[in-house]
């Protein structure tokens, strides 16, 4: 089996921690956009940038793999 190696932005490294899951304040700051549109294209697209928000406990979250796939060009 082909291991999958993604590189974390030291930024997002910093926001994340070692959680595997951000939540919209933080998805926010490492995209530079505000919370406010993270909400929009969640509700008019269904993903944001390529990210798909997952809603836990009544929060959204976004996935650090995929936000740092997004960072590294990976996705939209």
């Amino acid at each position: 089996m082909k291991e999958l190696s993604i590189n974390i932005p030291d930024g997002l490294a910093k926001v994340a921690g070692n959680r595997d899951l951000i939540t919209v304040r933080d998805l926010s700051e490492v995209l530079s956009k505000s919370e406010q549109t993270i909400r929009k294209l969640h509700c008019t697209k269904g993903e944001v940038y390529g990210i798909r928000l997952q809603k836990i406990g009544g929060r959204l979250m976004a996935s650090v793999l995929q936000t740092a796939s997004v960072l590294n060009g990976g996705a939209k």
